[in-house]
């Protein structure tokens, strides 16, 4: 496959594996092109390199070259101080440990990002736990992306190819903030919206990847008010 994009470019430049033995650039240059000259605050989970404090960070700088005005943080298992340069900072920690979390959230001047990868462990309980306690802190306007999702069949990740619709699996746990995308129409008087309800404005399944827009889901039904479908007259 060759390169079509400046993200293809800039990933074989780079060393990034997200072209060539993925195929992630194409997905991310088509919902991220637009955002390229705006001081992007991007976090990624996982460094890569494994426990050399030199190693690894292909994508942080991948995506430094793909946003000239953005901030790049990095979080990983392993620290990565040898990574560090202008715009691109690392983190250690583990992705479901709110300290961790908490100090990458408390060093943004933001306090919010506008696009969140999980690259990291790829076990789907680490995978669930870093959403429910990042996807706040997305911007509106911007996108929470998870990697690698094949795991979510496998069992050594906490995946399960046997039911594939429990919620203990990341893919079927995503599953469901589809009919969050149509709270408005269920027919269940009294219904209260969830916060991912009203906060999830698209949903993208691709192979080995998700993408999560956020924004106001407050579009109106046509028909049914206030969860209820209006009595004929």
């Amino acid at each position: 496959m060759l390169p079509e994009n400046d993200l293809d470019r800039l990933a074989l430049l780079h060393g990034s594996d997200k072209f060539g033995s993925h195929f992630y650039t194409t997905h991310y240059h088509a919902c991220f092109g637009a955002m390229r000259a705006k001081p992007v605050q991007l976090l990624e989970i996982g460094i890569g390199g494994y426990d050399d404090p030199n190693a690894g960070g292909a994508s942080l700088r991948m995506w430094k070259d793909y946003f000239p005005s953005g901030h790049i943080y990095g979080l990983d298992w392993y620290a990565k101080p040898g990574l560090e340069q202008e715009r691109v900072k690392t983190y250690q920690g583990s992705q479901a440990d709110p300290v961790a979390i908490a100090a990458v959230i408390g060093d943004n001047p933001d306090r919010a990002f506008d696009i969140i990868i999980d690259d990291g462990s790829h076990r789907s309980e680490h995978v669930i736990a870093s959403f429910l306690m990042l996807f706040q802190y997305v911007k509106p306007g911007g996108w929470y992306v998870i990697e690698d999702v094949q795991t979510s069949y496998w069992s050594d990740h906490g995946g399960n190819s046997s039911d594939l619709n429990t919620p203990m699996t990341s893919v079927a746990f995503f599953k469901q903030f589809i009919d969050g995308l149509n709270w408005r129409e269920i027919h269940r008087p009294g219904y209260t919206p969830t916060i991912f309800d009203q906060t999830i404005v698209s949903i993208r399944f691709y192979h080995n990847m998700i993408f999560i827009e956020k924004g106001t889901n407050d579009i109106p039904s046509n028909f049914v008010q206030n969860n209820r479908v209006p009595t004929a007259v």
